[in-house]
């Protein structure tokens, strides 16, 4: 097979790609797992044979792939546990759909002059966000993204493009896309600390916000974290804000919601993401909770902010303020078919089966011995990494140095549950059997209280 490369051994990054510089300082990466090649497993495309289409053997071949790569996803999605995409959902309905290619060219509220678009559906669903998030329809632009890096990519630009001497903070534990879009946009970017549950420490963003009182400030607030599921007190952050001499015109707060900003409005006692509060724009992604089967998202900003990025394009009869111009017009068909089935009621349930069913997890865990966190409001579990890489791969792990964490999701039952605990246990007893191996102490990323090592039992 060309390009193949079996039984080749990961190489480490070299020592000056592993360091980046963060405000200011330059900051060492430590050295990570990273997965197979994926040269060793792809499907060659060859030409056709000039007797193919008598004999039929190309199709034949091309549908055992596919037939074979059916058989992998059914298998792959029983053990899926680590990242946060709900793949419980039915959309066979829509299938009358796909012969078309469906492409919502430019702005959603203004057509083009190509015809097969769902802009109808597109403006409905972002409708529905914009209620959510109380937002006005004639105060609010937004669009249906790619994905939730998109989201924030756009979120952020909107945000330099308001401040375009602003410096961007964000914290410690904010998804990677945020300083993938502090390096597209040469921003300077200030890393903000975190406290153990991965929230961001005001005290430490207040005394940063004070280094750089002559410069706006434009910040991303996490509505939970990549890792640990964390929520960003974004009451508090505008108090700090306020306390360090910002008034509202001389800030931007976009919120990243990516999974858990759908979750948390329907979650009793939580803090509410408004477009009350002085934010700028929030996103979410689509195929996460909501359960899309193909990556995309919702980015909602306020109208007025908007216009330094928009402008008209002939060529489409059109206006265009979005990143990518052309963008899949089946996601928002799924999305408006999935709002309109589950409606706030549906999504509610589905909320509480997860946070109910991530207690759950958590407690077991700790049960059995096993250091274990779980953020309020919050339905990722964290928990020490387990020993072999294998059986990270098989249970789709998401891990970040000593921890690995599952998301409960609404397909994630306690019957799957059950089966990786005690998997876990029986692959732990082995791991730990003859004292060689201690069980690592967590404490430092779960804090003293949820680690259950030796030291902290």
């Amino acid at each position: 097979m060309v390009g193949s490369v079996e039984n080749e051994k990961i190489q480490a990054l070299p020592e000056d790609l592993m360091t980046t510089m963060v405000d200011g300082e330059v900051e060492k990466k430590r050295e990570i797992s990273l997965g197979r090649n994926v040269h060793t497993t792809c499907h060659e495309v060859s030409e056709p044979d000039d007797d193919d289409d008598s004999t039929g053997d190309r199709e034949a071949y091309m549908a055992s792939v596919l037939a074979r790569y059916r058989k992998s996803l059914i298998e792959r999605t029983k053990h899926h546990l680590g990242y946060p995409y709900n793949l419980d959902f039915d959309y066979g309905a829509l299938g009358q759909l796909q012969h078309f290619s469906i492409n919502n060219l430019g702005d959603p509220f203004i057509e083009s002059n190509y015809g097969v678009h769902s802009r109808q559906f597109e403006v409905g669903v972002l409708d529905w966000f914009a209620r959510l998030w109380e937002l006005e329809k004639n105060e609010y632009w937004g669009y249906i993204t790619n994905c939730g890096t998109e989201g924030n990519l756009h979120g952020i630009l909107v945000g330099r493009e308001v401040f375009p001497d602003g410096i961007l903070y964000a914290s410690k534990d904010s998804h990677y896309s945020v300083f993938k879009a502090a390096r597209m946009y040469r921003m300077e970017c200030v890393k903000v600390n975190t406290l153990v549950s991965g929230e961001i420490d005001c005290d430490d963003f207040k005394a940063k916000l004070l280094c750089h009182k002559d410069k706006p400030a434009i910040l991303n607030v996490n509505i939970g974290t990549t890792v640990k599921g964390a929520v960003d007190d974004l009451d508090l952050v505008i108090q700090k804000l306020e306390e360090a001499g910002f008034t509202h015109d001389r800030f931007y707060i976009h919120c990243d919601g990516a999974l858990f900003g759908l979750m948390m409005p329907f979650v009793k006692r939580a803090p509410k993401v408004t477009f009350k509060k002085p934010i700028g724009s929030v996103s979410v992604s689509g195929h996460k909770f909501v359960g899309c089967p193909m990556p995309c998202g919702v980015q909602i900003t306020r109208l007025k902010h908007i216009n330094c990025l928009s402008s008209n394009v002939e060529y489409l009869a059109s206006r265009d303020a979005t990143i990518m111009g052309s963008r899949n017009g089946h996601a928002p068909i799924f999305l408006w078919y999935t709002l309109n089935r589950k409606g706030y009621g549906g999504f509610q349930k589905e909320v509480q089966k997860c946070l109910k069913n991530a207690h759950y997890l958590k407690d077991r865990l700790r049960e059995a011995g096993i250091g274990a966190m779980l953020n309020e409001l919050s339905s990722t579990v964290v928990f020490e990494r387990p020993q072999e890489e294998e059986f990270v791969r098989k249970w789709q792990l998401a891990c970040q140095g000593n921890i690995a964490h599952v998301i409960v999701m609404p397909n994630i039952t306690i019957e799957k549950l059950d089966d990786f605990l005690s998997e876990l246990l029986q692959h732990r007893a082995k791991w730990f059997q003859d004292g060689k191996l201690q069980a690592p102490c967590i404490a430092s990323d779960v804090g003293t209280e949820n680690c259950l090592c030796a030291s902290h039992k």
